[in-house]
């Protein structure tokens, strides 16, 4: 089915590259300057004292990771008005996209107003009592903001979108059908990263530590991939 709306695509294209590619540039910094995403494995308290060192760059850095994924949100909207018509799903799947995004961007903000504050207390304060209490309210901040918001509702969001998405796409034959296949592989291994979560309050639960850092990497190069998808489809409708 091809979609009369699809000329209006275009502006989806650049916000969906766009919203990829940012969220690659503060996620590789904060791998390098913070050790991310291994250093939350590490205790809080060696948490605390290595963001505390990082001072306000690394404040700013975070602030970049949770702020550049919001291109994505008037993607998600767009895309679920041009595609009204392929679908009454379209409109959940936008819900669900737009749901997923602030859940992330909620999350991540905890490290920008939240987490310097408890670092500041462990690190300056000769309290082994103040730098317990830091440590104590830094893995329960982590546990709801992280692990909760962030990464178990925010991911879980997220696959749904891709994958009743990818379904959307496969049922109007919007795209080429190797598109949908690759999304619902891309989400499978993203959904894996939710075993470690649960681990986090279920000891021996297993584990496969490489499918947060693949099936994330994945998904934001299925979103370049659509992106470039929409630029075509618009390019060939306007010849």
């Amino acid at each position: 089915m091809r979609l009369p709306e699809l000329p209006a695509g275009r502006p989806v294209a650049l916000l969906l590259i766009a919203g990829a590619l940012l969220l690659f540039i503060p996620y590789t910094l904060l791998t390098v300057y913070f050790d991310y995403p291994d250093i939350l494995r590490e205790p809080a308290g060696t948490v605390l004292a290595r963001f505390h060192a990082g001072g306000p760059p690394l404040i700013w850095i975070w602030w970049s990771f949770a702020m550049s994924g919001l291109p994505l949100l008037p993607a998600f909207i767009r895309m679920g008005q041009l595609h009204e018509s392929a679908s009454p799903w379209t409109r959940t799947a936008m819900v669900l996209g737009i749901i997923a995004g602030i859940l992330q961007v909620a999350g991540l903000l905890r490290w920008v107003f939240v987490v310097p504050v408890l670092a500041r207390a462990y690190a300056e304060s000769d309290s082994e009592a103040v730098r317990a209490a830091a440590e104590i309210a830094f893995q329960a901040l982590h546990q709801f903001g992280g692990v909760i918001l962030g990464e178990h509702l925010g991911q879980l969001f997220t696959i749904l979108w891709t994958v009743l998405m990818a379904w959307i796409f496969r049922q109007g034959r919007i795209f080429p059908a190797w598109l949908s296949y690759a999304a619902y592989a891309v989400s499978a291994i993203y959904l894996m990263a939710q075993a470690e979560l649960f681990a986090t309050v279920i000891p021996g639960f297993p584990v496969w530590e490489p499918a947060g850092f693949i099936g994330s990497t994945l998904w934001l190069l299925w979103l370049i991939v659509l992106g470039g998808l929409y630029w075509r489809k618009t390019a060939d409708s306007l010849a």
